[in-house]
């Protein structure tokens, strides 16, 4: 190391050009069609499984309500990442749009909560992959596991062979994917019957209905799974230092893909429930072929086809956020964060160790548990808690610097992004109503997390990683202002 500094609680050591030499990834890998096909692949497997326990929870109009409002939220987040990733293009990308407006604290914690979303997430997937392939009777499999460690195997291999070849890779699965989507829209458009929207049985919950059979409360409860329709979309900066022209690409990318994510949430709402029916949905692993299969009075075709299709949106899905997971713990080792040994890249620039170690606990955690619906519960609870932090970061920004360059501005600036910040803090409290016990746990996680940054890490980082170096140049502005 050539020199130390103390900078407002924190130590920061410059690293020699060597450091940075191990830790660069493939610039010029994706443009804004590749950037927004990765950010559907980041959520379409939402699409396919995970929401539908949302109508367990709160009825169709319970879900109905949570999905509006989500959408709503995270619409206007989406709007003001688009603004961020375009001024501070790095892969830190929320834990960087964080550094710079609240500090490193803020920044570590931001970083954090969306490890725990993007660690926990593709385990959950894992879950829904392996019903999929358990519902199709392939290879005799009575039990997941062998499913989960094929899918990491496979996935994480594909990403240690290269980003622009992965991302290519997860093109295509992504489009074949929406080819399933498609063919389920169009054949469950005849047989839509309002009335399946409404089979669940009202309890005796306060304000209880036909439309809200769990009352007003089951509102609050669908939101967990509400959010699956759209969780990670907000990955897509992450890929900054890979895009072509992330100033231009950025914004277009993330913001093309939630239109795509909007359209195919609404169908499936409608469709799947108004097909299969409400009650038939709450519970399955596999909601969209058994809708057909409802429909259609048995085995057809058509349910074969999404359901064998359909593992591509899973799949898509889990492999995006391999990639997802593995740049953001890269961009906070390579910073000093979290041990800088997890940053290292291999000969084809791809952050070798970032995408086994949680790969690995991945694995573990799909193949102990089995329990998706706990999974979604974990990754919606970090994921939420990284939008109130991101959405303060994209205020505080607009607020301290209004002469920053920004080369995409958020239409309605702070009211916007204030928007998501307040549905994101309602989005926060159901977690805790949801399952206590789980939110609590991964609470204390993401304590010990804070706890490392404040007795260790704080006092290692490196001073010239680009989300430092970012920091660095506003203060040196700062001061000379």
């Amino acid at each position: 190391m050539d020199s130390k500094r103390h900078v407002h609680g924190v130590d920061y050591e410059k690293v020699s050009s060597d450091y940075l030499e191990k830790r660069k990834l493939q610039q010029g890998a994706a443009g804004w069609v590749l950037l927004a096909g990765l950010g559907v692949a980041y959520v379409i497997s939402g699409d396919f499984a995970g929401w539908n326990f949302g109508l367990e929870q709160g009825g169709w109009g319970g879900l109905l309500i949570a999905t509006v409002l989500m959408a709503i939220m995270y619409t206007c987040m989406v709007l003001g990442l688009a603004e961020m990733s375009a001024s501070i293009p790095v892969t830190g990308a929320g834990y960087g749009f964080a550094r710079r407006a609240l500090g490193p604290l803020g920044g570590f914690a931001t970083g954090v909560a969306i490890l725990i979303e993007y660690a926990v997430a593709p385990a959950a997937i894992a879950v829904f992959i392996g019903g999929y392939v358990e519902a199709l009777g392939l290879f005799g499999l009575t039990s997941g596991w062998p499913v989960y460690l094929a899918a990491y195997v496979i996935f994480v291999g594909l990403h240690l062979w290269g980003v622009g070849e992965a991302l290519k890779v997860m093109f295509v699965i992504t489009g074949i994917a929406m080819v399933a989507l498609i063919a389920f829209t169009v054949g469950m458009i005849p047989k839509f019957d309002p009335s399946r929207l409404f089979d669940i049985v009202p309890t005796d919950a306060p304000g209880a209905s036909t439309f809200l059979p769990f009352g007003a409360f089951g509102v609050w409860a669908a939101i967990v799974y509400a959010i699956w329709f759209f969780l990670a979309i907000e990955g897509v900066p992450l890929a900054a230092e890979e895009a072509r022209d992330p100033k231009r690409d950025m914004p277009k990318g993330i913001i093309a893909g939630m239109v795509v994510l909007l359209v195919t949430a609404a169908f499936m709402l409608l469709l799947a429930p108004g097909g299969g029916g409400s009650k038939a949905m709450a519970g399955s692993d596999s909601p969209l072929p058994e809708a057909v299969r409802i429909a259609y009075g048995g085995d057809n075709f058509l349910g074969d086809f999404v359901n064998y299709v359909g593992l591509a949106g899973l799949i898509a899905s889990f492999f995006s956020i391999i990639y997802a997971y593995s740049r953001q713990l890269f961009a906070l080792s390579r910073a000093g964060y979290l041990p800088r040994w997890m940053s290292v890249t291999g000969k084809r620039r791809t952050p070798y160790l970032a995408l086994i170690v949680p790969g690995t606990v991945g694995f573990l955690l799909a193949a102990v548990t089995e329990a998706g619906n706990l999974m979604i519960q974990i990754a919606v609870f970090g994921a939420t808690i990284s939008y109130v932090l991101m959405m303060l970061s994209h205020i505080v920004l607009r607020r301290r610097e209004p002469g920053m360059e920004r080369p995409y501005r958020t239409p309605g600036g702070v009211v916007t992004t204030g928007i998501a910040l307040v549905l994101a803090l309602a989005a926060v409290v159901a977690v805790f109503l949801v399952d206590l016990v789980a939110a609590l746990w991964v609470a204390g996680i993401f304590v010990a997390a804070l706890a490392y940054f404040w007795f260790y890490s704080r006092h290692r980082l490196v001073a010239n990683a680009p989300e430092e170096e970012f920091e660095a140049i506003e203060r040196a502005e700062s001061e000379l202002a």
